[in-house]
């Protein structure tokens, strides 16, 4: 297979299988190669620029990259995977992980670090930044409720590529994986009052809904965040890291 013909079998795969992943920008590709992500097709509009870019921010990958990469016009990057280009130059297709292995991953007993459950999100941009920061704090995953794809491009994007790093699966509220619930909500617990053990789940409903009343009925304990009389709420990303922060600071992680 020639390498044009190899190029068009990966851009006809993005379109027909459901485990192709978009990797749109140089720090999406950069952390899927740094977590092992099977990344499938590379394609930049300046090779020398993305090598560059490589030795400067993440040489550790600098030379996996380089293998990878081929460049193209700026225009067929633009008609085969990046439809409004990342300012990088750079867009890419990875595998992404099967369900089975996210779900051994996610159902693991004892579970080392938190889940963080996101019930029924509804902004792409808010879960790729909660799957960044649970990445960043070592949880052992993310799981979304509702019908939101996590896996969403724009939730790749938002996430620097770091689902790659964490397990992140859509499952129903009764199939959360086994471990104390703690549910954060404003008529709950102040959290400062409670330590979280390492196999909680942690989750958190949007800002304008909150938690669904069946998520609240499953909760060990309602737990929640001070916040100034009069203020509606915190943004989803920043009360993610402010619970896993409580969590670190008061095990044996801090």
């Amino acid at each position: 297979m020639s390498e044009d013909e190899a190029m068009a079998a990966a851009l006809e795969w993005r379109t027909t299988a459901p485990e192709a992943v978009l990797l749109d920008g140089f720090h999406a590709l950069k952390h899927a190669l740094r977590f092992d992500a099977d990344v499938r097709l590379v394609l930049t509009s300046d090779k020398a620029a993305l090598r560059a870019l490589a030795e400067k921010l993440a040489g550790d990958v600098a030379d996996r990259l380089d293998a990878l990469a081929r460049q193209v016009p700026a225009e067929v990057l633009r008609e085969s995977l990046a439809k409004a280009p990342h300012p990088t130059g750079v867009a890419a297709l990875a595998v992404r992980p099967s369900t089975r292995s996210n779900l051994e991953t996610l159902n693991q007993r004892p579970r080392p670090t938190p889940l963080v459950v996101l019930d029924n999100p509804r902004n792409l941009g808010n879960v790729g930044a909660v799957i960044r920061l649970a990445a960043g704090f070592d949880a052992t995953g993310v799981i979304t409720t509702g019908d939101l794809d996590p896996w969403h491009p724009n939730a790749v994007r938002a996430s620097a590529g770091l689902h790659f790093a964490t397990a992140v699966e859509r499952l129903a509220p009764a199939d959360l994986p086994q471990g104390p619930l703690y549910v954060l909500d404003p008529e709950g617990e102040d959290i400062r009052s409670t330590t979280i053990p390492d196999d909680a789940l942690l989750a958190f409903g949007s800002e304008r809904h909150g938690v669904s009343e069946q998520l609240r009925a499953q909760a060990t304990k309602l737990l929640a965040i001070p916040m100034r009389p009069q203020v509606s709420s915190f943004n989803l990303a920043t009360s993610v890291a402010m619970g896993l922060y409580h969590w670190r600071s008061t095990t044996r992680h801090g």
